[in-house]
């Protein structure tokens, strides 16, 4: 029997509805209409307190500074980014980049300007909108969602130590989601609004999405060719395992934690959390809802400036390393390279993971990673030098971007806020100009 569905097809179960991926039976639909122009996805992931740099002449240097050796297509990875080796055909590495007007703030609090160039001098406080959103006016015309805000503490934070990376016109912050079950049942509630009554008392009896919407997808495969059946297998095997790593991070992520001094912080915390099944366990829900067309735009805000939050215990719980990654940033002790070098190591490879999960996750185009710019990094080079950030632009070869090297721009002459004109012009945002701004970015972009 052929099949023809439509692209928006859904499956449903009791007060759900669930969005299939691209299956082969929807080409002919989907080659007719406009939407065969190849999606442009941007997506920002953040991390705090800056970055391992011993100086040169320290014996850490050659192992544990950030920036690699080298530049061009020549550069050679120190141990910090080792996890990006297998990526140098799809990452460039960027140096020299920062906002103007937060290169003299106290570090911490140029992570409120990360993506938006604002100016959080004195007590003024005039932030502007962010790179995210002025991205969604345009590419959230065409999804569900016009962005996600994601990270690991929720809400909005407070000014000079947000919990967010977005920011609207007004440049009022937008609160971020961290809750993995409200981000998942966000994605299939019917309507995209409140989870229904039918979808409460399935969670009530532990039943999860692939449990609902079985009957339906059994149904819709007896009509379906052989490949597609096994993308649909592959399809609710991803939902299962996700929603299942969902269910074991709910044992922490409900546990409220206030705002604490970092020197008050305890790391030997009863409560049990494997951050790394957390941040992957967030990252596969970001590239479900790029794979499923939910939304384009996405921020991830891995962890809060200044020993704020949960991150701040994630040395401790990923690697054993008994203190907080702002009090490895402040300590003094020769070793301490090699802690803050390790920490920086594994967060490259949460980092290396989301760019394996879009490589190999595809659409009806190719790989996700083709078709999405990503941007990974902090607000500050070292904890409070918001001078020079760490960068690494990743994906988006259909847009033009060219990778392969290090670059490292004259602080003088490049502001950050260029790269964002650049990457906006890539997915097809028209912009002149974003913040202070004072062109494009042409070594990257073409």
């Amino acid at each position: 029997m052929s099949l023809i569905l439509n692209r928006r097809t859904f499956l449903r179960g009791a007060g759900v509805a669930c969005a299939l991926p691209f299956l082969e039976c929807m080409a002919p639909e989907v080659a007719a209409a406009e939407s065969t122009v190849r999606p442009k996805r941007i997506c920002f992931v953040y991390f705090p307190n800056g970055v391992g740099l011993p100086p040169k002449e320290n014996k850490h240097h050659q192992d544990w500074s950030w920036f690699p050796s080298g530049e061009g297509d020549q550069y050679k990875l120190t141990k910090s980014l080792e996890a990006l080796d297998g990526f140098r055909s799809d990452v460039s590495i960027l140096g020299g980049l920062s906002h103007p007007l937060s290169r003299e703030v106290l570090g911490h609090a140029a992570g409120d300007t990360w993506l938006t160039g604002g100016d959080v001098r004195g007590s003024s406080y005039k932030n502007r909108i962010s790179a995210d959103q002025l991205a969604a006016r345009t590419l959230g015309e065409h999804t569900r969602f016009p962005s996600l805000s994601l990270s690991t503490d929720g809400g909005v934070g407070y000014k000079s130590r947000v919990s967010t990376l977005s920011f609207d016109a007004n440049g009022k912050p937008v609160p971020s989601e961290h809750r993995q079950r409200e981000i998942f049942e966000r994605y299939f509630s019917l309507g995209g609004g409140a989870t229904t009554k039918e979808r409460r008392k399935s969670l009530k009896k532990k039943k999860k999405i692939v449990d609902l919407i079985l009957d339906d997808s059994r149904r819709m495969k007896k009509m379906l060719g052989y490949k597609d059946n096994q993308t649909m297998d592959q399809y609710m095997t991803a939902l299962s395992t996700v929603e299942g790593q969902v269910l074991r991070n709910e044992k922490w992520l409900d546990v409220p934690m206030e705002d604490v001094d970092s020197s008050n912080l305890n790391l030997n915390t009863d409560v049990t959390i494997d951050p790394e099944s957390y941040i992957r366990a967030t990252i596969d829900l970001m590239v479900l809802g790029f794979q499923t067309d939910l939304t384009r735009v996405m921020t991830y805000m891995i962890a809060r400036e200044d020993g704020m939050g949960f991150g701040e215990n994630f040395p401790n719980l990923a690697l054993g390393i008994k203190k907080g990654h702002h009090g490895i940033s402040h300590d003094k002790a020769e070793d301490h390279w090699v802690e803050w070098g390790r920490y920086d190591a594994w967060l490259t490879s949460q980092f290396a993971y989301l760019l394996k999960r879009l490589k190999e996750t595809r659409d009806q185009h190719g790989p996700l990673l083709e078709s999405t710019l990503v941007l990974y990094g902090s607000a500050c080079s070292s904890t409070h030098n918001a001078r020079n950030y760490p960068l690494v632009l990743a994906g988006g070869h259909s847009m033009g971007v060219k990778h392969g090297e290090y670059h490292v721009f004259e602080e003088k002459h490049t502001p950050m806020s260029n790269l964002f004109v650049s990457m906006l012009r890539a997915t097809g945002v028209s912009v002149d100009t974003f913040a202070d701004s004072t062109g494009p970015l042409p070594a990257i972009f073409s």
